[in-house]
């Protein structure tokens, strides 16, 4: 019987894949438990329709990244920071304030999990951070620390 899988089955398949299982395999485990569905015409419609769906869903995030990766290219980001007599900053520059000043200076909206600063920033001077825009497409900024 020809099947489609909805989850991995350990030595079975894959989800998404289709596959021609034993009848009584198919009867009694796999579509009784969920793990799969019968391979019909409607079931393969939606299957490819959904692998479709995901491979749009995609390229659209690709796109955008793509594009941000170009406005942010370059790119200075200043950020006023308050400081003892020193020089030394109260606290330190986190990934999240430079995320808020990208989103405030350039109008790209950052998650601050995907900007990866190299080194702690605890004094006034120029640092620079990588924003990880999705798998394989990342960008250098210069970050400005100024007394503010």
């Amino acid at each position: 019987m020809k099947v489609i899988f909805l989850q991995d089955v350990k030595g079975s398949g894959k989800k998404g894949e289709i596959k021609n299982v034993a009848d009584g395999y198919a009867r009694n485990m796999l579509l009784p438990k969920g793990y799969a569905v019968e391979a019909n015409a409607t079931n393969i419609n939606k299957l490819e329709g959904a692998q479709a769906s995901a491979q749009h869903k995609i390229d659209v995030d690709v796109q955008a990244a793509k594009e941000a990766a170009e406005k942010i290219k370059g790119k200075k980001v200043n950020i006023s920071a308050k400081a003892g007599s020193n020089g030394k900053l109260f606290g330190s520059v986190t990934a999240a304030n430079v995320a808020d000043s990208l989103a405030e200076q350039l109008g790209v909206k950052v998650d601050k999990k995907k900007i990866a600063l190299s080194s702690d920033i605890k004094n006034f001077g120029s640092y620079t951070a990588t924003v990880k825009l999705y798998n394989g497409i990342a960008e250098t900024i210069d970050v400005e620390v100024v007394e503010g």
